[in-house]
């Protein structure tokens, strides 16, 4: 396993493009820290991030998550573009041919993306701790590892994502193709969700209950937007009369689709590859 690993990694650190890109996410992660630092005056209102309380814990672990994993693009080009390298360099082939199995090549990739996944939560780990202990109002141990489960929501939302990323790379062979299909895809997921919620079901919840079973949007469940939650927001809410009863908490049936999502993305990946004349 360990052999694998360090196969696809030296491909990727070897791969300029690909240097760049995973080293750019990594830093674009930890320009979260600078959100602290921003301030501006509209009239008579001031805002400072910092003092919103949106690194206060445990709403930290909910906000890092959600905007962390809006970078998962980054990663998701070096993923396509990792796949799509080895048809276009025939390292693929060659890989083949000194003895590695097409169950191990697709099992190689997958252990990356699962590399990728851990260490992006790790980094998000690490750094939504010191932002926490750093401007927090509430530093309790109890409270400041209260709600960690966003943390694997995290993990498992980036594990199908770049799965997904990975089959598509697979399917299409070549990266332009497989981020186009990727777009493609989320509007079409876009477009069955506005027909079912607003217009076959419009006065019921099966709309979104039939939904949450598409992969994306599966995946965008599992962390919900964090602002409506900050004490700002609800006095607003509270002001206009609006009730917001959504539950923003990590849906563990959410986690159970995407996991499966992504056993299905990797098994199709292989059975595709299996069948394919390289």
């Amino acid at each position: 396993m360990n052999r694998l690993i360090s196969i696809e990694l030296q491909k990727i650190w070897k791969n300029k493009a690909s240097k760049v890109l995973t080293l750019i996410y990594f830093i674009l992660l930890s320009f979260i820290a600078l959100i602290a630092s921003i301030k501006f005056d509209i009239g008579f209102l001031k805002f400072h991030f910092a003092e919103m309380g949106i690194f206060n814990f445990p709403f930290i672990w909910h906000f890092n998550t959600y905007i962390a994993a809006w970078l998962k693009f980054f990663l998701a080009i070096v993923i396509v573009s990792m796949m799509a390298n080895e048809y276009s360099y025939g390292t693929l082939k060659q890989n083949l041919i000194d003895g590695l199995s097409k169950k191990e090549f697709v099992l190689s990739k997958f252990l990356t993306v699962m590399v990728f996944a851990f260490c992006s939560t790790i980094f998000v780990f690490i750094m939504t701790l010191i932002l926490g202990l750093c401007f927090s109002s509430y530093t309790e141990f109890g409270i400041v590892f209260t709600d960690l489960d966003y943390l694997l929501a995290f993990f498992v939302k980036l594990t199908g994502f770049f799965s997904f990323c990975l089959f598509l790379g697979i399917l299409v062979k070549r990266s332009a193709f497989a981020l186009g299909f990727l777009l493609v895809w989320s509007i079409l997921e876009g477009i069955i969700k506005g027909i079912l919620v607003f217009q076959i079901f419009p006065e019921s919840t099966k709309g979104y209950t039939i939904t949450q079973f598409l992969p994306l949007e599966a995946m965008s469940n599992l962390i919900l937007l964090p602002f409506p939650r900050l004490s700002m927001i609800k006095n607003i809410q509270n002001q206009i009369g609006y009730e917001n009863n959504i539950d923003y908490s990590v849906n563990y049936f959410s986690i159970l689709i995407v996991l499966i999502w992504t056993f299905l993305f990797v098994y199709f990946s292989y059975k595709i590859l299996k069948n394919r004349d390289l």
